[in-house]
């Protein structure tokens, strides 16, 4: 793994605790390690960027300025970060930027001004690996308690927790990091049809 031109991370649960529909800043907490994770890349000089689904839109359950004010307080606390793209679609509109659908990172990439395979993606679950391998992206994955196992054996790479994966993206270590047991045990309920599909975002 060579060192990225940017990284690219999921919004919910993982860099911050996904409150389902979320339209309340104060309602936003950071993830463990998530400073110090994104303090590492900005003192590498590594861009950072969020690409997230937010089906809530579509739904008719949020509206785009109460996920702007999320974002906003997202920046708040860990950034600010060098860009931000995310999918308002509900899963059945058949959009190309719903991940795992490429036209999130390729989006951010544009703005980034760099290319979709120099870039890297962390993310919690199937959706955000499918997007990278879609996009030409790398893809790592810090599975929660509530990732699937069969997303979890599927991912390019597993980390333990976001720092660790941080770690590991900068020291350009081309050896699989271990997988987090826990991780491996864990159930999550499917979402928005096949494992992976999507989250409730």
């Amino acid at each position: 793994m060579t060192r990225p031109a940017a990284v690219l991370f999921d919004r919910d649960d993982t860099l911050v605790e996904d409150v389902p529909y979320n339209g309340d800043p104060a309602r936003v907490r950071p993830m463990p390690g998530a400073r110090e994770a994104v303090r590492l890349l900005r003192e590498s000089g590594v861009p950072v960027a969020v690409v997230s689904n937010q089906s809530g839109v579509g739904r008719g359950l949020l509206t785009d300025d109460q996920v702007r004010a999320v974002n906003a307080r997202v920046d708040a606390l860990l950034g600010p970060f060098d860009a931000w793209a995310y999918c308002p679609h509900a899963p059945e509109d058949g959009c190309r930027c719903r991940k795992p659908a490429p036209g999130l990172v390729e989006e951010v990439a544009r703005l980034l001004g760099v290319r979709p395979r120099e870039c890297v993606v962390i993310g919690d679950i199937g959706s955000d690996m499918g997007a990278a391998r879609a996009a030409g992206a790398r893809g790592v994955l810090v599975p929660t308690a509530r990732t699937l196992p069969e997303e979890v054996a599927a991912a390019p790479l597993v980390c333990d927790d976001l720092l660790d994966a941080v770690r590991h993206v900068l020291r350009d270590d081309p050896r699989r990091p271990r997988r987090t047991a826990g991780a491996t045990a864990g159930g999550r309920a499917a979402a928005d049809g096949a494992a992976g599909a999507g989250r409730r975002g």
